[in-house]
């Protein structure tokens, strides 16, 4: 399938989820790169479906991205089920660093936005030394609260005088997710992308799991063996009531439609 095409989307949950894979999905980020063109990008496992389960908002946001990338096996799993044979797994932490490789070799200005204290500068200082030839051309870490009008628009400044071509949001879901869509048309950039805690993953604070782990759909045993205290409840309720929907959902019991998905708008 040529870049310019829209990708097809399978459905999970109500979730249209791009049936592409990690080569696939560089692809098309550079191709919108190369074309100048808007647009926001979500990396959705189990955990950011079930958010938007309790939220039409979010699912619509999900569904209006340029890209609605499968982060997790699971995600896979179903697409294959519905005759995307050729989907695979697009993990945040490798996503983000295969497009700063590409970003280096073609010049693309990169902004990096999130994290908590400390950890952007840890990052860049990272990036900088493993990926010669990246230009990060600013940094931010926001509050834990919401952003205030008046601050909201110094960000919008800053982001905007520094003209990155990419900017990398590391926020939990769903706060990343609804921080590119509220932005995008705001800020001076081509991409947004979500990448959740590739951030800490990159910056040396959060041990990635194992490849076995990863293939196998445990990755997210090995993230609560690693913060159980702040896991445990995530993990308790959504990943049985993802079963139980997609149980449901391929039984023809319960229908889940993309009624909002608009391909490509943003």
């Amino acid at each position: 399938m040529l870049p310019t095409e829209t990708a097809p989307r399978a459905n999970v949950l109500g979730i249209g989820l791009s049936a592409v894979n990690m080569k696939e999905a560089l692809l098309r980020a550079e191709h919108r790169l190369r074309d100048r063109q808007k647009g926001y990008i979500c990396l959705t496992g189990v955990h950011g479906i079930m958010e938007a389960q309790r939220d039409p908002a979010l699912r619509e946001i999900h569904n209006r991205s340029f890209l609605c990338l499968p982060d997790g096996m699971p995600t896979v799993w179903v697409g294959h089920l519905q005759g995307h044979s050729l989907m695979g797994r697009v993990y945040g932490p490798d996503f983000m660093w295969q497009m700063c490789r590409r970003s280096a070799r073609s010049g693309y200005r990169i902004f990096l936005y999130g994290g908590n204290d400390g950890v952007v500068e840890m990052l860049q200082q990272r990036l900088e030394q493993k990926i010669p030839g990246i230009r990060i051309c600013g940094t931010y870490t926001p509050p834990f609260r919401p952003l205030t009008p008046a601050e909201e628009d110094e960000i919008i400044a800053t982001i905007n005088s520094a003209k990155p071509d990419i900017i990398w949001v590391g926020l939990s879901t769903p706060k990343q997710e609804r921080f590119m869509a509220r932005m995008i048309d705001r800020l001076d950039t081509c991409l947004m992308a979500g990448v959740g805690a590739a951030f800490d993953v990159h910056a040396g604070l959060l041990a990635d799991a194992p490849a076995w782990m990863k293939c196998c759909g445990l990755q997210w045993l090995h993230r609560l063996c690693i913060e159980p205290q702040r896991l445990w409840r995530r993990y308790l309720s959504n990943n049985p009531r993802f079963l139980w929907n997609i149980a449901l959902q391929f039984a023809g019991a319960k229908s889940f439609r993309l009624d909002t998905v608009v391909l490509d708008r943003r």
